[in-house]
């Protein structure tokens, strides 16, 4: 029994240490792993692929996957601009040819929202634009056409025409929180589709002199020069918004970036396709913020909400019966904190149906209904308060 055990033990011992010296040697001959071995003869473990698997814990893989193949490249093309007398014999011949330059060249983003077609992308992005041209992310290029912009929200509806076109799903931006992780996707610097992440910063930003109307979402999600028109989507891979611009000292990305709500720019698209403009509310008032000698001047007791300081005469907030000195405080359900969020609602609401207002009068407060109108174009809007 003796001898046996002294047998095993050898045995053993054997075994061990040729495994031991295969493993040092030769790896790939114990391993389940491929083994690289470079050219200075060094083994190398390759991890197994997972390009295919499921996605690690806090990877946002599937959300860019979904989204990315509808985010493309918008390129624009604008023609010098020539001497008004470039033609004339007689300043050509003081002057000289001046030539026609060469022509300015812009790159932007856009998201594709239809298999018709519809991409939405940035007023700024297009404008002046002779010729746009799109690139899918599958390297399949097209002319776009100019179906509509609207400057005052910095949005622009174009088409093209291909097959087999992929869409983004839409998201519901009233629907975000602050502290939402968002990614942010388009062609930064022309180095090609970028995805970047980060959460919504705030929600609601207005007063930046960038749009007529400004309800942004804020994002830390890097958003730099060529991302203008570009998707911001949420972890799912829906879209909430249309990346428009960034606060920048030096041009790039400082981690203030701001985004057009989808519901916004959807509403855009939706005036656009259906009736070639966009339609908004007007009720024809003068606003002002609430300040300490306005409120003196019109003994204003109210704490929030905006200031009439004037209403044009037979206008829908005429005839609804609101007074220079009343102040807005609720616009259809939504509280009125500031001029810009009082333009913005106001001009949400659909000209021709009624909607309340809550008003407060010195130190009543009133419900009145008001029939918006059309809004008019802005010089239009400036004659009449002029003539008012």
């Amino acid at each position: 029994m003796r001898r046996f055990w002294l047998l095993f033990s050898q045995t053993v011992t054997v075994l061990l240490a040729a495994y031991f010296v295969v493993a040092t040697l030769k790896p790939e001959w114990v391993s389940r792993r491929p083994v690289l071995r470079s050219d200075t003869g060094v083994a190398l473990v390759e991890a197994p692929a997972t390009a295919n698997g499921p996605a690690p814990p806090g990877s946002f893989r599937n959300a860019a996957m979904k989204a990315s193949a509808a985010v493309v490249s918008v390129s624009t093309t604008k023609a010098p601009e020539q001497h008004p007398y470039a033609n004339d014999p007689w300043f050509r011949f003081f002057f000289g040819d001046q030539g026609a330059g060469q022509p300015q060249q812009g790159l932007g983003s856009g998201v594709i929202i239809s298999p018709e077609g519809f991409i939405l992308t940035n007023n700024h992005v297009v404008e002046g634009a002779d010729e746009i041209e799109v690139q899918l992310n599958d390297s399949r290029k097209a002319r776009a056409k100019v179906i509509g912009t609207d400057p005052e929200t910095d949005v622009a509806v174009l088409r093209i025409s291909l097959d087999r076109l992929p869409v983004i799903v839409l998201g519901n931006s009233d629907a975000l929180q602050v502290g939402d992780q968002v990614l942010a996707i388009g062609n930064p610097f022309a180095v090609g589709q970028t995805v970047t992440s980060g959460i919504v910063s705030a929600l609601g930003r207005n007063q930046l002199g960038i749009n007529t109307f400004e309800n942004f979402i804020q994002t830390d999600a890097a958003i730099n020069p060529g991302n203008s028109g570009g998707a911001l989507v949420d972890v799912e891979g829906r879209l909430i918004g249309i990346n428009t611009a960034i606060y920048s000292r030096t041009g790039g990305n400082m981690g203030i970036g701001f985004a057009i709500p989808v519901n916004t720019a959807r509403q855009v698209l939706e005036g656009i396709v259906k009736e070639g403009v966009v339609t908004r509310g007007w009720i024809g008032v003068e606003p002002a913020e609430l300040t300490p000698e306005l409120m003196e001047t019109f003994g204003v007791k109210a704490r929030e909400g905006v200031l009439i300081t004037g209403v044009l005469q037979n206008g829908p907030a005429a005839r609804a019966g609101i007074r220079p000195g009343d102040v807005i405080t609720d616009v259809g359900g939504k509280r009125i904190a500031n001029v810009s969020e009082l333009l913005t609602n106001v001009a949400g609401l659909k000209p021709g149906a009624p909607a309340q207002f809550h008003i407060q009068r010195r130190d009543e407060r009133l419900d009145v209904t008001v029939t918006p109108g059309k809004r008019p174009k802005p010089r239009q809007l400036q004659e009449q308060q002029q003539q008012r």
